[in-house]
């Protein structure tokens, strides 16, 4: 990543965060995540972070502690401000903290807030740079953040690098659609949004910002990748925005389903 670019991309990226009211200086803030939004501010968005998490942790990662029949080494990408893996840690893993944003309200430095009932590593680092040895980790987990790569094929690339050969990399609460045009749609009303509320697009990094189904296919052919497929229930009112759009006529909505990647031999 080009320094002006990511510095650009930090400050428009923080910004955002801070405006939309992300953070705490309380401390129970952070230890009530993803169940409860103490500010009040954004608790739709946290009850539909709760509902991954509670698959991820119910369906996605017992067949893999079976696997492998101990803690996990587990690396938390784009933590944020490491609520995820303070949950693991409670669950007895290893989790590792990596992002690149260090902000002590919405980055690595909010890790702060979950010491010293767990204990866990917090590392500034980008995704396709991962510091990390060879075959060291178990599982990836792209906490609501793959969708900011520029370039899919270089970011699992590098995290094939890392992974034991028994291992997954799971991405949670990215945006998933049927067609390509209807992502391009998203982005475009998402960098007009932001130019209308911020006064900026947020466009410093050519992130893709979402999958669809084809670019899943064109993902597991060229870089050998068996997914897996989940697809959590997120209740009624989330499940009729497809009809309520078609409705409208506007573009389909995404759907967050859970992809669990595993790299063939």
């Amino acid at each position: 990543m080009q320094a002006a670019a990511r510095q650009r991309f930090l400050e428009d990226y923080t910004r955002i965060r801070h405006a939309e009211g992300r953070g705490s200086e309380d401390a129970a803030y952070y230890l009530q995540l993803p169940y409860r939004d103490l500010t009040g501010r954004l608790q739709n968005q946290w009850t539909i972070r709760a509902k991954s998490f509670e698959y991820l942790q119910d369906r996605v990662l017992p067949p893999i502690e079976r696997r492998f029949r101990r803690p996990l080494r587990i690396v938390d990408l784009g933590a944020g401000n490491c609520w995820l893996s303070y949950r693991l840690a409670l669950r007895g893993h290893q989790p590792v903290a990596i992002d690149i944003l260090g902000d002590s309200m919405d980055g690595l430095a909010a890790g702060r807030h979950y010491q010293p009932s767990t204990s866990f590593a917090r590392i500034n680092a980008e995704f396709d740079a991962l510091p990390l040895a060879p075959r060291s980790i178990d599982v990836a987990i792209y906490n609501a953040s793959i969708h900011y790569s520029p370039d899919y094929r270089r970011t699992l690339t590098e995290v094939r690098r890392c992974l034991d050969p028994r291992g997954s990399f799971l991405i949670v609460d990215s945006p998933v659609y049927r067609r390509r045009e209807h992502g391009e749609a998203m982005r475009r009303e998402r960098h007009q949004q932001f130019q209308i509320t911020y006064g900026f697009a947020s466009d410093a990094l050519a992130s893709i910002e979402y999958f669809d189904e084809q670019m899943l296919a064109e993902l597991a052919r060229d870089l050998g990748i068996r997914w897996e497929i989940h697809k959590p229930w997120y209740g009624w009112q989330w499940a009729m925005r497809p009809w309520k759009a078609r409705w409208k006529r506007k573009r389909p909505p995404s759907r967050f389903w859970i992809l669990c990647g595993r790299f063939e031999e």
